[in-house]
């Protein structure tokens, strides 16, 4: 065994499978194979090649493989993880491509970015949404955080119907909600695949209502379950308008002290 090999052995177990610049592996015996690798090889094409300038919110990082591929061109990649066993190794792997001075990782919960004051050209947030205990809130502090595109994959129902959805649902007629193509989200009270943190599974119509409630579109569909969705500037009628303050309250902010600043704005303006 070689040091380097001894190295990995201490930092498992391993969940990214990393091929490091000599070519050893981190997990070669991954249990899905060369993971995540195969997953970024269905992406990495809606990608620009040259990410110079940009800058990179990795949500859930783990060992840092997406953080070190996005590094590798060009960007300037914050890993955020819960887990300080995923962050020790994700360290090590960017001292093991020499790309520390383009990565930083942070121990910080998803909900945790409406308090940074970063904005990010590019969010990648793959594999966390389904295990959250409050999902759509995760996506309203990213949308309001995003610059051009997000990655997003997650957990789903099977089945692609989308149905067109009534502007206003007749409360008597809420038996439409049981067709398919209704956005749902199923919850999922018990273990999942063995894991009690698997809590939700949402249809793909509820994955393209959800980003359309929260300021975002789907533009591309880059492989099953992912999504590469973009900011609509034309999309007024979601809750960063209409109901700003219970986002201010739920991220722990003043929403009092903003709603008096906006009309302290607004006088300035009518004023001036």
């Amino acid at each position: 065994m070689t040091d380097l090999q001894e190295e990995i052995q201490q930092l498992g177990p391993w969940f990214h499978n990393i091929h490091l610049p000599d070519g050893t592996q981190t997990a070669p015996q991954h249990t899905f194979g060369d993971f995540p690798n195969f997953k970024w090889q269905e992406i990495q094409s809606y990608i620009p090649a040259d990410l110079s300038g940009w800058k990179v919110l990795d949500i859930g990082c783990n060992a840092g493989f997406y953080t070190i591929e996005l590094a590798k061109r060009g960007a300037q990649v914050i890993g955020i993880d819960v887990d300080t066993h995923y962050l020790k190794q994700a360290t090590w792997i960017a001292k093991q491509f020499g790309l520390e001075a383009q990565v930083e990782f942070r121990h910080l919960q998803v909900y945790d970015v409406a308090h940074m004051e970063e904005e990010f050209d590019l969010i990648w947030y793959m594999g966390v949404l389904y295990h959250l205990r409050y999902p759509l809130l995760s996506l309203d502090i990213l949308s309001q955080k995003l610059k051009r595109f997000m990655i997003f994959q997650t957990l789903t129902i099977p089945g692609e119907e989308v149905l067109e959805i009534p502007a206003n649902l007749d409360i008597n007629k809420r038996e439409e909600m049981q067709k398919p193509g209704w956005p749902v989200m199923a919850f999922i009270e018990k273990k999942l695949a063995g894991d009690i943190t698997n809590w939700w599974a949402p249809n793909h119509a509820a994955i393209e209502a959800m980003m359309r409630s929260c300021g975002l579109k789907v533009t591309q569909h880059p492989a099953h379950e992912t999504y590469l969705c973009e900011p609509d500037t034309s999309n007024k009628n979601h809750t960063h308008v209409w109901n700003n303050s219970e986002y201010l309250s739920a991220t722990g902010q003043d929403w009092q002290e903003a709603v008096k600043a906006k009309i302290a704005n607004k006088n300035r303006t009518i004023t001036s």
